[in-house]
Order: structure tokens, then C-alpha cells, then sequence
């Protein structure tokens, strides 16, 4: 499944991937109450990217993650913190706890999980009044803007499940994905907050942060060197060595309404 490639690139995960904007997360921790006194359960953490800074708010936090080599990084980074608990399993799977939790969290990892669970399963975690907070990761047109659209000529060179003429958008294009919990009776009142970051990357950076994505692992590995030798080229003979991407982080917070 293309959801586990992840664990076999657990360090250059923690490495590449970048950290959520603070704004996010003091957004999250304002409309969730978040504090020392909070039991969070995160779902899917990766190597902790998230979970650092949720746990700089000194609350009960278990991290349940899928690949055992991501969750042994995440043990390692969050070593500082005695109060979360980083357990493998598979979250579909895993046992929820008697005590029910404040806060479920979940960030660019709920569309790997079962959609004909992870909302029913996010609410039988929940106490009433508790939230679900998910945090949507969207690639958008911005930053270097003429990189991209070159790049696109690599990836439908190299890649055969490319889309022609395939494009990036812009944020004010892109529609939330809060059906979920907004056709889910046991929750309520569904807020999105957007947040935009331009982070600028090296050839080398931005490589390994592509080599973290699961598409692009999945390709064999002649279509993926080639793809990536061409990305490669084009930053450093076109762009001088560094492009600068743009994301849209989108916060959805629903509350777990009483039975």
C-alpha cells in the first residue's frame, strides 16, 4: 500500500519534511483548549513533526503510528517529553482506551486512513465537548512559479500516470474537504482556518523532500533516478540552485457533540 512506503524512509522523512507553521499550531491549541491537563490521541504522527510542538504544551499525548521505523524516530526526537507515548499499531486497529481523550489530532495523514472509519472511530475517542482537529496539506501555485510549470514537462516524460497540462492552483481554488465531518451527526460545529508557508529549497533539499512522497517512491526505479535527475537539472540550470514551493495548511476543527 502506498501508505506504508513512508516507513522505509523514516530518517530522510524527519529530515525533509517541513514543520507546520506556528501560526497553525497556536490556532489549534487556542480553539481546542489545548494544556498540561489536555489527553490528546494523534493519529498517524510520521517521525513527530506535529507531535513536537503539541507537546511543548505539556499535555498527555499518544501518538499512534502505522511503520515502526517512523514511530522508532519519533520515540528518539520525542525523548524530551515524558508525557507522550508513541505506539505502533495501525490505527483502524487499534484498541481505543476506557478514558476518552480531549483532542484527536491528525495532520496530512487522515486520507490514509479507512474513510469508512477514522471519523466514527475519532468520535468513539472522543469525550463530548472534545475536539477533532485535521490538518489538510495542499501543493499550490505560488513561490517560484515558472519551475513548476517546467517541471511538469519532467514528470510527463517520466512518469506515466501524469495528467497532460496538469498545473499547480492557486489556494483561493482549492475547496475544503470537510465533508466528512460535516455529514458526520456526531459532530458539530466544523471551522477551517487557512494558513500559507513558502519554504525555499536547495536542489538537494528539494530532492529529498520529493524522495518522502509516495508517488514518487512508488515508481520503479529508472523512471524515478530519470524524474529526478531532471528536476535536478532544471533547479540548478534554470533557477540557480534553489526554488521556493508554496503550501496551503488547512486546520479543520469539528466538535464531538453529545449522544
Amino acid at each position: 500500500m502506498l501508505r506504508e512506503t513512508f516507513n522505509d524512509a523514516a530518517e530522510l522523512y524527519d529530515k525533509a519534511r517541513p514543520s507546520y507553521p506556528p501560526a497553525l499550531v497556536g490556532e489549534l491549541a487556542r480553539s481546542t483548549s489545548l494544556g498540561r491537563r489536555s489527553r490528546v490521541l494523534e493519529i498517524g504522527p510520521g517521525t513527530g513533526q506535529l507531535t513536537r510542538a503539541l507537546a511543548g504544551f505539556g499535555c498527555h499525548i499518544t501518538a499512534v503510528e502505522l511503520g515502526d521505523a517512523l514511530a522508532a524516530v519519533a520515540r528518539r526526537r520525542l525523548a524530551g517529553f515524558p508525557r507522550v507515548d508513541v505506539r505502533t499499531a495501525e490505527f483502524e486497529r487499534w484498541p481505543l482506551p476506557e478514558e476518552p481523550f480531549d483532542l484527536v489530532a491528525c495532520a496530512t495523514a487522515f486520507h490514509w486512513i479507512d474513510p469508512a472509519v477514522r471519523v466514527e472511530k475519532a468520535a468513539d475517542a472522543l469525550r463530548a465537548g472534545g475536539h477533532l482537529a485535521v490538518v489538510v496539506t495542499h501543493h499550490v501555485a505560488g513561490g517560484t512559479t515558472e519551475f513548476f510549470g517546467r517541471a511538469q514537462e519532467c514528470y510527463e516524460r517520466w512518469d506515466p500516470a501524469t495528467p497532460p497540462g496538469l498545473r499547480l492552483r492557486p489556494s483561493s481554488e482549492i475547496l475544503s474537504a470537510t465533508e466528512d465531518f460535516e455529514a458526520c451527526p456526531r459532530f458539530g460545529d466544523v471551522t477551517v482556518t487557512r494558513f500559507e508557508q513558502d519554504i525555499t529549497h536547495t536542489a538537494d533539499e528539494y530532492i529529498d523532500v520529493l524522495l518522502t512522497y509516495s508517488g514518487h517512491r512508488a515508481l520503479d526505479t529508472a523512471r524515478r533516478e530519470g524524474l529526478l535527475a531532471c528536476i535536478r537539472e532544471l533547479i540548478d540550470t534554470r533557477h540557480g540552485g534553489r526554488v521556493t514551493k508554496r503550501y496551503l495548511h488547512e486546520l479543520i476543527v469539528a466538535i464531538r457533540v453529545a449522544p
